[in-house]
């Protein structure tokens, strides 16, 4: 894996965090997730007119991808009723790490050194550890046995749609083409169902509307983020694509900080060392 696609990679995932810091100062999850939709319906106007239509034996991965990617939606919103923010997401996405790591070794074929087995790894265990923190243990033991379910099937889905992604791209040998159609299924798709999960649906309209603005930015921003991935994956192996990517997560503790006087423990700050460590381990396997 080149430096130049590692640092492609770490800059998705300060991208990931940035739209996830936008969508945050959003009290609306609902709302939020469309207007992002939005954008990406949008966006994936315009690149399926400038980079045309993806080869046909990629459309199965397309379809499968937008489908899996509204199912994560429905699992994120779910889990975030039913547990905390500290607990779910962490444990969602480094959860899809092992999973991506296992099924692109076990069934892909893909080879690893021992230094990026050994990185994912710890990319890995820094996010499980942030969801074992005194955070997620605050909540009721029902709450947090509805949490954590919800958020491994979070996890499997996120784990789903990027070895999709994975296989798709590489198959349609058309990056760009590829995502461009994946966020113009999900701008028209994800849109029906906030709609159709909002409590009130006569006033949904105005409730998006009220926050186009932060929406519409968070949305260009998370698809290049995730362009950027697709690219990487077409080049480099699922598993070290995934890590490099899921340390958004610890990102995100940072930005809280500073833009959101979150508290930046000493706990979060010997993870994300660790992570460091976990992504110097890949560069250098």
């Amino acid at each position: 894996m080149t430096l130049a696609v590692t640092a492609a990679v770490l800059l998705a995932a300060v991208l990931h965090s940035v739209w996830n810091a936008l969508a945050k100062a959003i009290p609306d999850r609902l709302a939020s997730s469309t207007m992002i939709a939005l954008a990406y319906l949008a966006s994936g106007l315009v690149g399926a007119a400038v980079f045309g239509v993806p080869p046909q034996q990629s459309w199965p991965y397309v379809v499968a991808s937008a489908a899996l990617q509204s199912c994560y939606l429905i699992l994120l919103t779910t889990s975030y009723k039913h547990g905390d923010f500290a607990q779910v997401y962490p444990l969602a996405r480094g959860l899809a790490v092992l999973l991506v790591a296992g099924v692109a070794t076990t069934f892909l074929a893909e080879k690893l050194s021992f230094w990026q087995l050994a990185g994912v790894a710890v990319v890995a265990g820094s996010l499980l550890s942030l969801a074992l923190t005194k955070h997620g243990a605050t909540a009721s033991a029902g709450r947090n046995r509805k949490g954590t379910f919800f958020a491994v099937l979070t996890g499997a889905a996120i784990a789903a749609y990027t070895v999709v992604d994975g296989v798709g791209v590489r198959v349609s040998g058309q990056p760009m083409a590829y995502v461009s159609w994946l966020f113009l299924l999900q701008g028209m798709v994800i849109p029906l169902i906030c709609w159709r999960m909002a409590s009130e649906s006569r006033s949904f309209p105005q409730r998006v509307a009220r926050y186009w603005k932060p929406g519409f930015i968070g949305g260009l921003v998370s698809m290049l983020a995730y362009g950027i991935v697709v690219w990487a994956q077409s080049l480099a192996p699922l598993a070290v694509v995934s890590a490099l990517r899921e340390t958004s997560v610890l990102l995100a503790g940072v930005i809280g900080a500073v833009f959101f006087n979150e508290k930046f423990s000493r706990l979060r700050l010997g993870l994300t060392a660790i992570a460091v460590a976990g992504i110097a381990a890949i560069q250098l396997g």
